[in-house]
Protein backbone atom coordinates (compact mmCIF):
# COMPACT_ATOMS: atom_id res chain seq x y z
CA UNK A 1 0.00 0.00 0.00
CA UNK A 2 1.61 3.55 -0.64
CA UNK A 3 1.85 6.58 1.72
CA UNK A 4 -1.31 8.04 2.02
CA UNK A 5 0.20 11.18 3.06
CA UNK A 6 3.72 11.97 4.55
CA UNK A 7 2.10 13.99 6.93
CA UNK A 8 1.37 13.07 10.86
CA UNK A 9 -2.47 12.61 11.13
CA UNK A 10 -4.19 12.22 14.62
CA UNK A 11 -6.44 9.85 15.00
CA UNK A 12 -10.17 10.60 17.24
CA UNK A 13 -11.17 7.91 19.01
CA UNK A 14 -14.66 7.35 17.13
CA UNK A 15 -12.11 5.85 14.19
CA UNK A 16 -11.01 3.29 16.34
CA UNK A 17 -13.92 2.59 17.86
CA UNK A 18 -16.37 2.60 14.85
CA UNK A 19 -13.45 0.23 13.40
CA UNK A 20 -13.91 -2.61 15.86
CA UNK A 21 -17.80 -2.11 16.50
CA UNK A 22 -21.12 -3.93 15.28
CA UNK A 23 -22.15 -2.91 11.74
CA UNK A 24 -22.43 0.66 11.33
CA UNK A 25 -21.86 3.23 7.51
CA UNK A 26 -18.79 4.46 9.13
CA UNK A 27 -17.37 0.80 9.94
CA UNK A 28 -15.43 0.01 6.84
CA UNK A 29 -14.04 3.15 6.07
CA UNK A 30 -12.43 3.16 10.02
CA UNK A 31 -11.66 -0.16 9.30
CA UNK A 32 -9.66 1.13 6.44
CA UNK A 33 -8.02 3.67 8.28
CA UNK A 34 -6.86 1.31 11.05
CA UNK A 35 -5.37 -0.88 7.96
CA UNK A 36 -3.74 1.99 6.34
CA UNK A 37 -2.09 2.81 9.73
CA UNK A 38 -0.79 -1.31 10.09
CA UNK A 39 0.43 -0.96 7.19
CA UNK A 40 2.61 2.18 7.58
CA UNK A 41 0.85 3.78 4.71
CA UNK A 42 -0.56 6.42 7.24
CA UNK A 43 1.38 7.89 10.57
CA UNK A 44 -0.84 8.13 13.24
CA UNK A 45 -0.94 9.77 16.38
CA UNK A 46 -3.10 9.99 19.24
CA UNK A 47 -2.75 11.54 23.06
CA UNK A 48 -3.89 9.62 26.14
CA UNK A 49 -7.21 11.50 26.12
CA UNK A 50 -8.14 8.96 23.19
CA UNK A 51 -7.35 6.17 25.06
CA UNK A 52 -9.71 7.61 28.14
CA UNK A 53 -12.23 8.01 25.72
CA UNK A 54 -12.18 4.41 24.75
CA UNK A 55 -11.69 3.22 28.09
CA UNK A 56 -15.25 6.00 28.99
CA UNK A 57 -17.38 4.29 26.79
CA UNK A 58 -16.77 0.98 26.85
CA UNK A 59 -16.68 1.11 30.70
CA UNK A 60 -20.36 2.85 30.19
CA UNK A 61 -21.32 0.11 28.46
CA UNK A 62 -20.33 -1.97 31.06
CA UNK A 63 -17.93 -3.73 28.73
CA UNK A 64 -14.32 -3.87 30.44
CA UNK A 65 -12.51 -6.40 29.20
CA UNK A 66 -13.29 -5.38 25.69
CA UNK A 67 -12.52 -1.63 26.91
CA UNK A 68 -8.68 -2.80 28.06
CA UNK A 69 -8.41 -4.98 24.37
CA UNK A 70 -9.33 -1.99 22.53
CA UNK A 71 -6.80 0.43 24.24
CA UNK A 72 -3.95 -1.99 23.94
CA UNK A 73 -4.50 -2.90 20.34
CA UNK A 74 -4.30 0.64 19.85
CA UNK A 75 -1.23 1.52 21.68
CA UNK A 76 0.28 -1.72 19.92
CA UNK A 77 -0.33 -0.11 16.45
CA UNK A 78 0.15 4.01 17.45
CA UNK A 79 3.25 4.52 18.62
CA UNK A 80 3.08 8.42 18.92
CA UNK A 81 1.39 9.11 22.43
CA UNK A 82 1.44 13.00 23.68
CA UNK A 83 0.46 13.37 27.02
CA UNK A 84 -1.55 16.44 28.19
CA UNK A 85 0.40 18.98 29.46
CA UNK A 86 -0.07 22.46 31.12
CA UNK A 87 0.37 23.89 27.70
CA UNK A 88 -2.36 22.58 26.09
CA UNK A 89 -4.54 22.56 28.99
CA UNK A 90 -4.30 26.79 28.98
CA UNK A 91 -4.81 26.39 24.66
CA UNK A 92 -7.84 24.02 25.08
CA UNK A 93 -9.81 26.72 27.41
CA UNK A 94 -9.11 29.48 24.10
CA UNK A 95 -10.35 26.68 22.00
CA UNK A 96 -13.17 25.90 23.99
CA UNK A 97 -14.16 29.65 24.62
CA UNK A 98 -13.77 30.36 20.86
CA UNK A 99 -15.38 27.39 19.32
CA UNK A 100 -17.69 25.80 21.91
CA UNK A 101 -20.95 27.83 21.01
CA UNK A 102 -20.22 26.47 17.18
CA UNK A 103 -20.27 22.34 18.87
CA UNK A 104 -16.91 21.68 19.57
CA UNK A 105 -16.83 19.35 22.89
CA UNK A 106 -14.35 20.21 25.58
CA UNK A 107 -12.69 16.81 24.71
CA UNK A 108 -12.27 17.60 20.89
CA UNK A 109 -10.91 21.32 22.25
CA UNK A 110 -7.96 18.89 24.13
CA UNK A 111 -7.16 16.96 21.08
CA UNK A 112 -7.69 20.15 18.60
CA UNK A 113 -4.97 22.52 21.30
CA UNK A 114 -2.23 18.82 21.46
CA UNK A 115 -2.75 18.77 17.30
CA UNK A 116 -1.64 22.66 17.38
CA UNK A 117 0.78 22.50 19.86
CA UNK A 118 2.49 19.52 18.19
CA UNK A 119 2.61 21.02 14.63
CA UNK A 120 -0.10 18.31 13.75
CA UNK A 121 -2.90 19.91 11.62
CA UNK A 122 -4.71 16.96 10.25
CA UNK A 123 -7.16 14.91 11.70
CA UNK A 124 -9.02 11.82 10.50
CA UNK A 125 -12.50 11.46 12.79
CA UNK A 126 -16.27 10.96 12.11
CA UNK A 127 -16.78 13.72 13.84
CA UNK A 128 -16.98 17.55 11.26
CA UNK A 129 -16.65 19.87 14.31
CA UNK A 130 -13.28 19.78 13.91
CA UNK A 131 -13.38 21.30 10.64
CA UNK A 132 -14.44 24.79 12.70
CA UNK A 133 -11.28 25.08 14.56
CA UNK A 134 -8.95 26.97 12.53
CA UNK A 135 -5.86 25.36 11.48
CA UNK A 136 -7.10 21.93 11.75
CA UNK A 137 -8.46 20.12 8.75
CA UNK A 138 -10.17 16.34 8.76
Amino acid sequence: MRQITNEVVFLDANVVMYAVGSEHPYRLPCQQVMTAIANDALKAAIDTEIVQEILHRYGALRRHTEAVAVAEDLLALVHLVYPVTLRDIRRALELFAEYSAHGAQARDTIHAAIMQNNGIRLIVSADRHFDRIEGIEA
